[in-house]
């Protein structure tokens, strides 16, 4: 698989993860703190896929570093917010631990992305 290749998967990718960062987001209790987890998780989880759409387009090496960078930041936040929904016990923990996992999988891409970047 190319790199073009490569970034159109991972494109779908991380709007995949997005929709279901939504339907999960959905479950979450009417209560003010799971109305604020709500907000904080769908912002920080369809931020990664928007952002990286982003830097797919970007116009010069040091627009991708930063969007890449972002990236990095908003999935590491949106994990956060998926362990503070386990531990807290806000949603059973099956019906969080498969977006944790692709979570932490986008982290990964992300920052390897980063660090190949920062190489140059």
């Amino acid at each position: 698989m190319d790199n073009k290749q490569f970034g159109k998967e991972l494109e779908k990718r991380t709007k995949n993860f997005a929709l279901r960062i939504l339907r999960m987001a959905a479950q979450l209790p009417p209560t003010p703190e799971g109305k604020v987890i709500r907000y904080q998780v769908i912002k920080a989880g369809t931020s990664i896929g928007a952002n990286y759409r982003e830097a797919n387009r970007a116009i010069s090496k040091a627009d991708f570093k930063n969007k890449i960078s972002i990236c990095t930041k908003e999935a590491s936040e949106c994990m956060y917010w998926l362990e503070i929904i386990m531990e807290g016990k806000l949603l059973p923990k099956e019906k969080v631990i498969d977006l944790y996992k692709e979570n932490d999988e986008l982290l990964s891409i992300f920052t390897s992305a980063l660090n190949t970047c920062r190489k140059k």
